[in-house]
């Protein structure tokens, strides 16, 4: 749950841009280097890491290892974690990956890549997008930061 509300708070404090590279950093944290995610204080060391890398700014103007670990031993953005789970429980979702398309339909990360091209297909058809993000408001994230998006070509330049 740490984690979990660590990239959020990320995600909303910096944009999905630095929480997406703190998520990537984090799975090779846990699942190749075996280390524990709920060992706060290096958890708040790799946090810090990633912000000095990603944003390359001074220490002065992310948050310091304590701020970190100060925000891992409280229970702010624990609420939202919580709801966002009741969310994903009643779309059917209890594993990933998943792929939540136009906020409704729930698709295997395994699928064959013809299930995404005839939704992709019945999207392009009706010539627009219904639904948008499903988390954002759950989460707390702000509309401009969804709006910025993690991937864009003007984010990674």
């Amino acid at each position: 749950m740490a984690s979990h509300r660590l990239i959020q708070h990320i995600g909303k404090k910096y944009g999905l841009r630095v929480s997406e590279a703190l998520y990537d950093i984090l799975n090779v944290y846990y699942f190749v280097d075996g280390y524990a995610l709920n060992d706060r204080p290096r958890l708040a060391t790799v946090t810090h890491e990633c912000l000095l890398k990603e944003l390359g700014t001074s220490e002065a103007s992310i948050m310091s290892e304590e701020d970190i670990l100060s925000f891992l031993n409280s229970d702010e953005g624990r609420m939202e974690i919580e709801h966002a789970r009741y969310a994903l429980n009643e779309m059917g979702v209890h594993g990933i990956p998943k792929f939540i398309i136009e906020g409704r339909r729930v698709v295997d990360g395994a699928a064959r890549s013809d299930v995404f091209i005839d939704i992709f297909r019945e999207i392009e058809e009706k010539g627009e997008v219904y639904g948008g993000p499903v988390f954002g408001e759950i989460l707390g994230v702000s509309p401009e930061i969804v709006e910025q998006g993690s991937h864009t070509a003007a984010m990674k330049a």
